[in-house]
């Protein structure tokens, strides 16, 4: 078990998903938490259910960023893990882009990632610990991913550059590559039921261990990398899909 007493945390988009499943793990762990999300209902619910500090914040809003982090700043002073996980799937051809998709994709993605860390980075203490919530679509080529894609392989390559740069402060930086991994991101796409279930039983088809993964397995991978446990890993890119980067061609 990887042990986080004594250790602060912040995890965007925290209030579903993988976001959820590590929030409850790192707390099961010893850490103090603090889960953000852009939906204020939704971000109650999850911290009263998990026990945890919510606080509402839209990572596509640099003012509201900004503002974020003062409340942080306040609750716990500093921070010893930032788990930027906050981020939207909407599939699209080429040829069938809008802009609006381009820019809420990368808005989120990437844009909302950068500057997530840009602006903790005041508050993360040295030795600190930040973990990007990529994608194996990175790499996969996969139909109607184009943006998505690019964006989480930007993410990448950022994640890269901010573990060389930030080695001095010992402040590790690694990307999670999942992927499909059963959360409700497929059902926030505006695909029809009947559509998201073909969707669903082709991509499974594909995965070598021929399931979905589940939040928690993402969640434990994350809170290795945040615990001292791995604290020789930075700028590193975790795939955990089930075998299905590696096996692009099986069906």
């Amino acid at each position: 078990m990887s042990n986080l007493s004594g250790k602060t945390a912040v995890i965007t988009g925290g209030n579903s998903g993988i976001g959820y499943a590590t929030a409850k793990k790192f707390k099961a762990n010893g850490a103090n938490v603090i889960i953000t999300g852009r939906s204020a209902e939704r971000v109650q619910i999850a911290a009263n259910e998990l026990g945890v500090k919510g606080i509402v914040a839209d990572v596509t809003n640099l003012s509201a960023l900004s503002d974020l982090v003062g409340q942080v700043k306040k609750e716990v002073g500093t921070l010893d893990i930032l788990f930027v996980n906050a981020g939207i799937f909407a599939p699209a051809p080429v040829g069938q882009i809008s802009e609006e998709m381009f820019d809420t994709q990368m808005g989120i993605n990437f844009k909302g990632a950068v500057f997530t860390i840009e602006r903790f980075l005041p508050l993360l203490n040295d030795g600190a610990s930040i973990i990007n919530l990529s994608s194996i679509n990175a790499y996969t080529g996969m139909p109607s991913t184009a943006i998505y894609a690019a964006s989480k392989a930007a993410l990448n390559a950022y994640t890269r550059t901010a573990a060389t740069e930030l080695a001095p402060r010992k402040i590790r930086v690694n990307s999670v590559n999942p992927g499909p991994v059963s959360t409700p991101i497929f059902g926030k796409t505006g695909m029809p039921e009947a559509q998201l279930n073909d969707f669903a039983a082709a991509m499974q088809n594909r995965i070598p261990l021929k399931r979905f993964g589940q939040p928690e397995e993402i969640a434990n991978l994350v809170t290795f990398l945040a615990s001292d446990d791995a604290s020789f890993i930075t700028g590193g890119e975790y795939n955990i899909d089930g075998g299905m980067n590696v096996n692009p061609l099986l069906s």
